[in-house]
C-alpha cells in the first residue's frame, strides 16, 4: 500500500472556485474519509485522486511519486463506484476479471484470481450470473472484488453503500471494517453519511464548501469539533447547540440566553479571551449528556416539550427553548420518559463545548 498527499490541492470549474486549495496527509494503511453535506467538494476531491479530474492548482503524490498530471491507468488504484459501474452483458466472473484482461492477463489466471477473490467476498456461487441476474449487495461485493483483484497501491470508494437497504449497509459496512482491518489497505472514502465514516475511518476529513474544517480520528471528531458545522453536522441527534450572551462578573463569567442558564466559569481563558472579540457565544452539548432536571446542579435548559420518542433501550426527548431553538436529549433505559409541558434539561460544564462569535471551538480549560 502506500500514501496519499494533497498539497494545496484547487479545483475551479470556471469562474466558480469548488475546492479552495486544500492539503490533505494520508498515511499508509489508513482508511480516511471525506464527510460533508451533498456539494461540499467531497466527490470532486476523489476524482482527482483518481485521476478523473485535473486540479486547476496543487501536486497530489501516491506512494511518494507526484501522479498530478497522470493518467488513472498509471495511478495503479483501484475504485469502487456509487453505482457499481458493472458491464451488463459480462458474467460476474468476467466483470471482477476486467482489470487483469485489460493488463494482459492470460485467461485461465485471471479467472483463477477472480473466483479466489469472490469466494473471500462470499459470491464464489454467482460468478456465472449476470449482473442483472444479482441483488444490490452482491452487485456491490463485485464492484468491490473487481477493486480488489489487482494488487494497488490505495483504494476509493465513491459512496459504495448508497444504493443498498438499511440493513445491507450495515452487514456491508462491517464487511468493509474488517476487510480493511485484515488487509492494511490504503483507502479513501466518500460519504454524506456520519455513521460510516464514524464505523470505518482512522480519520475523517469534514467538508464544507470546498474547505476541510477538521480531520482527525472519529472520536476527536464526535468529541471536540472545530467549528460549530462539525459540531452539528456529526452526531444522530447532533450535538445541540444553544445560542447564548457571556457577561463578566465577580465571580468569573456566566451564560444566559434562549432557556439557557449556566453559572460562573471561575477560571477560562480561552473563554475570557473570545470575550474580547464579542460577547456572544454558541453552547454545545451533546444529547447523551442532558438528563431530566432534577437539582439545581450544573446548567440548564428551561422549555416546553416538543417530542417524546419511545426508542426501546432508550428515548429522545426534544424541548423547544425561547427563541425558537430545540434540544434533544437521549435518556437511556428501557422505561418510557414521562416529561409533560414546561420541563428543563441539566448537564454538567464539563460536558459541554463551546464556540465563539466565529462558529470556532473555544479551547477547553486547562
Amino acid at each position: 500500500m502506500a500514501s496519499i498527499q494533497l498539497d494545496k490541492i484547487g479545483k475551479s470549474f470556471g469562474a466558480v472556485d469548488t475546492i479552495h486549495a486544500i492539503d490533505l496527509d494520508i498515511g499508509d494503511g489508513e482508511f480516511v474519509c471525506l464527510l460533508g453535506p451533498s456539494g461540499c467538494g467531497k466527490t470532486t476531491t476523489l476524482r482527482m485522486i483518481a485521476g478523473l479530474e485535473q486540479p486547476t492548482r496543487g501536486s497530489i503524490r501516491i506512494g511518494g511519486r507526484d501522479v498530478t498530471r497522470a493518467q488513472p491507468k498509471d495511478r495503479n488504484i483501484g475504485m469502487v463506484f456509487q453505482d457499481y459501474a458493472l458491464y451488463p452483458h459480462m458474467t460476474i466472473a468476467d466483470n471482477i476479471a476486467y482489470p487483469l484482461k485489460v493488463r494482459g492477463m492470460a485467461e485461465a489466471q485471471r479467472h483463477e484470481k477472480a473466483r479466489a477473490i469472490a469466494e473471500v467476498l462470499h459470491i464464489g456461487q454467482l460468478l456465472d450470473r449476470l449482473p442483472a441476474q444479482i441483488s444490490g449487495g452482491q452487485q456491490q461485493r463485485t464492484s468491490l472484488a473487481r477493486a480488489l483483484v489487482h494488487p494497488a497501491d490505495a483504494f476509493l470508494f465513491d459512496e459504495p453503500l448508497s444504493n443498498l437497504d438499511a440493513r445491507m449497509r450495515v452487514e456491508a459496512r462491517a464487511f468493509l471494517c474488517h476487510l480493511q482491518r485484515s488487509r492494511g489497505m490504503t483507502a479513501v472514502y466518500v460519504t454524506h453519511d456520519q455513521a460510516e465514516a464514524m464505523a470505518l475511518s482512522t480519520r475523517i476529513a469534514v467538508m464544507c464548501a470546498g474547505d476541510i474544517v477538521q480531520y482527525a480520528p472519529p472520536l476527536e471528531i464526535y468529541r471536540r469539533p472545530a467549528t460549530t458545522f462539525v459540531a452539528g453536522f456529526v452526531g444522530d441527534p447532533p450535538m445541540n447547540l444553544v445560542a447564548a450572551q457571556a457577561t463578566r462578573c465577580d465571580r468569573g463569567i456566566t451564560l444566559r440566553g434562549g432557556g439557557l442558564e449556566m453559572s460562573a466559569f471561575a477560571s477560562w481563558p480561552a473563554l475570557d479571551r473570545a470575550l474580547d472579540r464579542g460577547d456572544r457565544v454558541t453552547l454545545g452539548v451533546r444529547p447523551e449528556h442532558l438528563r431530566i432536571a432534577a437539582d439545581g446542579a450544573g446548567g440548564r435548559l428551561h422549555g416546553k416539550l416538543f417530542a417524546n420518542e419511545a426508542m426501546g433501550p432508550e428515548s429522545l426527548v426534544t424541548l423547544d427553548l425561547d427563541g425558537g431553538v430545540r434540544v434533544t436529549a437521549r435518556v437511556f433505559g428501557d422505561a418510557p420518559v414521562l416529561v409533560e409541558g414546561d420541563a428543563a434539561f441539566a448537564f454538567d460544564a464539563a460536558r459541554i463545548t463551546l464556540f465563539d462569535s466565529a462558529g470556532n471551538r473555544i479551547d477547553d480549560p486547562v
